[in-house]
C-alpha cells in the first residue's frame, strides 16, 4: 500500500517539486541522473510507467487515492509517498486546476541518440525552434496517430516533457521516442549521413506540393517543421533536399505549425506506409 501523508504544511520541502520548483529547475541540466518531470492525469501518468518511468511521488486529490488513482498506486512501489488533499487545497498549491486530479513527480528516462533513432525510422518529424508546449504536445499526438517513427527536436524548442506538452499528447509523448539533436553539428547533413531525404515546410516559390510523389517514394524522409512565428530558418530550408507546401484554398498560406503538422504526417507518414491501403 502506498505511503499517504496528508498535505498540512504548504511549505513542506516535499512539495517543492508541486508548487516552487520550475520546470528548469526540475530539468536539472546540471545533474541529469536527478532530473524529473510532473505527469499529470491518469492516462499521462499510466502511459509514463507503460514506458519505464520510474515514479517518485504522488499529489492527488484525496478521493482518487480509492478511485482512479488506486489502480496507478499498485504499479508503483509500496512505500512510495501520496501527498493527499482535496481538490480546492491542491489548486491552492499548486496554483493550477489540476486534470483528473493528481500529478506525479517522475525520474526523466534517458533518451535515445540520434543515430539509434535514424536507424529504426522510415518517417521523422524535426522541429525546429518550436517554443509553445501545446504545440509541442499537439504535434507529438498527431505524429503517434499518424504514422511517424520518431520525433527530433532542435535544442532551443519547448521541452516535451514539461507538463503541458505532455498533457496535450494525451500522453503520446511516451509512445514516439524521441531525442535533441545536436547543437554544434549541422543536423541536416547529420540526417543526410544517415540515409535521410530532408522536406522543409516553407512557402516559397520553388515549394513542391505536400502529394508530389517524389516524397512519397522516399524510402526515409525526415519532416522539417519550423517555429510558431518565423518559421524555418533560411539556411535550413537551403540545406533541405525539399522544401514543401500545403495546399491551401481563399488566399490563406499558412497554418499553425500543430495543424500543419497533423496534414503532412498524414500525407508523408500514414498514407506513404507500405500497408496504408
Amino acid at each position: 500500500m502506498a505511503h499517504m501523508i496528508p498535505i498540512t504544511d504548504f511549505q513542506a520541502p516535499e512539495l517543492d517539486i508541486y508548487a516552487r520548483l520550475t520546470e528548469n529547475q526540475l530539468l536539472n541540466r546540471a545533474d541529469p541522473a536527478n532530473a524529473l518531470f510532473v505527469a499529470e492525469s491518469p492516462l499521462v501518468i499510466g502511459r509514463a510507467l507503460d514506458a519505464g518511468c520510474v515514479p517518485v511521488s504522488f499529489l492527488m486529490e484525496t478521493k482518487h487515492t480509492i478511485g482512479k488513482g488506486a489502480a496507478l498506486l499498485e504499479r508503483c512501489a509500496a512505500d512510495i509517498p501520496v501527498y493527499a488533499a482535496e481538490l480546492e487545497v491542491l489548486t491552492q498549491l499548486t496554483g493550477f486546476h489540476l486534470t483528473r486530479g493528481m500529478l506525479c513527480a517522475m525520474r526523466r528516462p534517458p533518451l535515445p541518440t540520434v543515430e539509434a533513432i535514424c536507424a529504426k525510422a522510415r518517417r521523422i518529424a524535426v522541429l525546429e525552434n518550436v517554443m509553445n508546449p501545446t504545440n509541442i504536445g499537439a504535434i507529438f499526438r498527431s505524429a503517434a496517430a499518424l504514422g511517424m517513427d520518431a520525433v527530433l527536436l532542435t535544442a532551443a524548442g519547448s521541452d516535451p516533457l514539461y507538463r503541458r506538452s505532455s498533457r496535450v499528447s494525451m500522453g503520446n509523448v511516451f509512445l514516439v521516442p524521441w531525442t535533441y539533436l545536436p547543437e554544434d553539428a549541422d543536423w541536416t547533413a547529420l540526417l543526410h549521413q544517415y540515409g535521410f531525404k530532408t522536406a522543409a515546410m516553407a512557402l516559397r516559390a520553388d515549394s513542391i506540393r505536400l502529394n508530389d510523389a517524389r516524397l512519397a517514394a522516399e524510402p526515409k524522409l525526415a519532416v522539417v517543421m519550423g517555429t510558431e512565428g518565423d518559421g524555418l530558418a533560411a539556411d535550413t530550408i537551403a540545406h533541405c533536399d525539399y522544401t514543401v507546401m500545403i495546399p491551401m484554398s481563399h488566399g490563406v498560406d499558412s497554418l499553425n505549425v500543430a495543424a500543419a503538422s497533423a496534414v503532412a504526417f498524414y500525407q508523408l507518414g500514414l498514407m506513404s506506409r507500405p500497408d496504408s491501403d
